[in-house]
């Protein structure tokens, strides 16, 4: 029975192994993506503010 449950062990490991990865390289570029946004909306409003324009309507999507 010990075996059994090493073999299942092995087995199962791989996939595991694979799925934590995928999910912190996702996980990266999602929080990085978020960071991306934020740090150019304050760029944006800084230059508008520069400008003398009025902030961005923030109801708009954006693409």
């Amino acid at each position: 029975m010990d075996e059994f449950w090493s073999n299942a062990l092995w087995s199962v490991t791989p996939t595991v192994l694979v799925g934590l990865i995928f999910w912190f390289i996702m996980r990266s570029v999602i929080h990085a993506d978020r960071n991306e946004r934020k740090a150019y909306a304050q760029v944006e409003a800084a230059e508008r503010a520069r400008m003398g324009l009025p902030p961005a309507d923030e109801s708009r999507p954006t693409s």
